[in-house]
């Protein structure tokens, strides 16, 4: 392979702090944070990035760079990196629920290998109303894009067209029940109408005192 180009100051200084919020914070920040934690523009980042690809400093897949590969200087994934990047789509609630946000707020890197299926997204958890099947406030729950719900399946579920929350899911002959994990909540019903299933939850990627694991 041919040797790499050398990186120029503002490049490398880049690189090190993508390193970094890989390896240590297990996320990529949108542009928009990078932007602002680095002092620079957004133009300015996604040069950057482009720099380090054409150098052969790292690898991206599809048009917006929901992949990311650091690679090492024979062109492969560095060490055992098999990150994936997925959109974190604004605030999720367990317990009360809170205004859906449809747009992104950053993104969440997790292993491929654990977590397959197109166009996964994370939504942040608020509230302890899943906490008895290990879902906790502050948790990034990994979704798969779904409208519908097998009984007692954990889902992201829309309520009223304005609502988002998780929880457990039930359909039951005259209404569809939404079963929180936790016993200092009651269960709540809804019409038929009043229920938009957004997608399952297959993962979590604990908060700063906890680990990532998967959901059956």
């Amino acid at each position: 392979m041919a040797k790499r180009s050398p990186l120029t100051d503002k490049q490398r200084h880049f690189l090190t702090y993508l390193e970094r919020e890989i390896r240590q914070e297990d996320h990529i920040p949108s542009l928009r944070q990078a932007a602002a934690q680095m002092g620079v523009s957004h133009t300015a980042v996604a040069q950057m990035l482009k720099a380090l690809e054409d150098k052969g400093y790292l690898r991206r897949e599809g048009r917006y760079s929901r992949t990311i590969h650091l690679l090492n200087p024979t062109g492969e994934t560095a060490g055992p990196q098999r990150w994936r990047e997925i959109p974190v789509i604004g605030q999720i609630t367990a317990g009360l629920p809170m205004y859906a946000q449809e747009e992104w707020d950053g993104a969440l890197v997790i292993d491929r290998n654990l977590y397959h299926g197109e166009n996964l997204f994370a939504l942040r958890v608020r509230g302890d109303s899943m906490k008895d099947v290990g879902i906790l406030s502050g948790d990034l729950a990994v979704c798969e894009p779904r409208q519908y719900a097998g009984n007692g399946e954990i889902v992201v579920a829309l309520i009223r067209n304005e609502e988002a929350t998780v929880k457990r899911f039930f359909l039951r002959p005259d209404h569809i029940e939404l079963k929180p994990e936790n016993e200092a909540y009651e269960p709540t019903r809804y019409g038929f109408s009043e229920v938009l299933i957004q997608g399952k939850v297959i993962g979590i990627q604990r908060g700063p005192e906890g680990i990532a694991h998967t959901k059956p």
